[in-house]
């Protein structure tokens, strides 16, 4: 009890009466209402609406085939394979010989048929012969036919003599008509032989299996002795021209965009570059069983490719300049696809139609206009009026 008025007069001595007169206004000062501080605004990430490039492409894959792959057969049946001329992978032209195939029958066929030409003449000088004789006799028995004639209306020979003048001018007009069909037979007889030594000319030619079009050979079944014959695998196989494709499929739901004519992108497995090309047609049907469409496209550089090679290709549908936004602000509303657009730090969900997608951004066919700013992350917690502190994306997502 001693000690507390010690306390209050060393209190005294330091402060003196200002310190002491301090006391109340200080507890004043702690009593005072401090001022409303207003809330801070979230800070969202805004895009600026602007226009840029965008390309829409259709990703498909496929094999490189032959634009058109002919096959070589003999036009000769059972004759032996002599030679071959030709090996996978060379380049021939139009009328080269491939192959040759023995013609030692042929040509005895040949000898047989000139030797029956010759028989043929014969027989036609023959029935020349004796048409003319025919002829001859006939022309005398008209005459003496109607000689008796005459002296048979004179009363100078009998009847029987004039019958038997006029039987004679008959048989021998008969004999006449007979050469002449001989002479026509014979004369046939030679037209056939001919035709017959002819084809076997043909033949003995087609022992040349000559390349139908020019191009790569790409398969050769024939062995040298093996026996020619249709029946048998084709003896080759050529890439007409060289000419190779892409057989590419594609989704069904990007068939009707893909066009004769458009670019195309075809990178193969293993190939540091790409490959540029174009549609040359599409296929009309759609496969039942896959649901994949087919375009075909023709390939700039066929050197670097090869048959049955496999390459992804990625076909240029659309190019244009146009409103664009990242994807990632595009949201879902009952309507359709919808931005958050910001005016003066307020939020406004609206409706828009989007087009094209390439990479990271959208095109904006309607809803904005350039220059608008839309919540860069559709995601974000902000709602239609919010009101935010507007940040400006990065340039990459700009």
């Amino acid at each position: 009890m001693k000690r507390m008025p010690l306390l209050i007069a060393a209190f005294a001595a330091a402060f003196g009466p200002a310190g002491i007169g301090s006391v109340p206004a200080m507890a004043q000062t702690g009593a005072a209402t401090p001022e409303t501080v207003a809330p801070a605004l979230p800070a969202i990430t805004v895009s600026t609406v602007s226009r840029r490039v965008l390309r829409d492409r259709v990703i498909g894959s496929g094999l490189v085939t032959p634009v058109e792959r002919v096959l070589v057969q003999p036009l000769i049946e059972g004759q032996p394979i002599e030679s071959l001329e030709v090996e996978v992978g060379d380049i021939v032209t139009k009328g080269q010989v491939l192959a040759r195939l023995s013609g030692s029958t042929l040509k005895l066929q040949q000898s047989q048929l000139a030797a029956s030409r010759a028989s043929a003449v014969a027989a036609i000088a023959q029935a020349e012969a004796q048409l003319l004789d025919a002829k001859s006799a006939s022309d005398e028995a008209t005459r003496i036919n109607e000689r008796t004639q005459q002296l048979r209306a004179q009363g100078s020979s009998s009847q029987a003599a004039a019958d038997t003048a006029s039987s004679n001018a008959v048989s021998a007009a008969a004999r006449v008509t007979v050469a002449v069909q001989g002479l026509e037979a014979a004369k046939a007889q030679l037209a056939l032989v001919e035709a017959q030594i002819e084809d076997v000319k043909l033949q003995l030619s087609r022992t040349e299996v000559v390349a139908p079009v020019a191009g790569e050979i790409v398969a050769r079944s024939a062995l040298v002795g093996g026996i020619a014959t249709a029946q048998s695998e084709p003896m080759f196989a050529i890439i007409r021209d060289s000419e190779l494709e892409l057989r590419a499929d594609f989704a069904e739901r990007f068939m009707l965009k893909i066009k004769p004519g458009q670019k195309v992108l075809m990178r193969g497995v293993g190939q540091p570059e790409s490959l540029t090309g174009t549609v040359r047609l599409v296929d009309p049907a759609i496969a039942e069983a896959s649901r994949l469409g087919q375009a075909r496209v023709t390939i700039d550089d066929p050197a670097m490719v090869r048959t049955g090679m496999f390459m992804d290709a990625e076909v240029l549908v659309a190019e244009r300049e146009t409103l664009a936004v990242p994807v990632t602000a595009v949201g879902a509303g009952d309507t359709g696809a919808t931005l958050m657009r910001v005016t003066d730090g307020l939020v406004a969900r609206v409706s828009v139609e989007l087009g094209i997608r390439d990479g990271g951004f959208v095109e904006v066919l309607s809803g904005v206009a350039a220059g608008d700013l839309v919540v860069t992350k559709a995601a974000a917690f902000v709602r239609d009026g919010d009101k935010i502190n507007p940040v400006p994306a990065s340039s990459g997502t700009n």
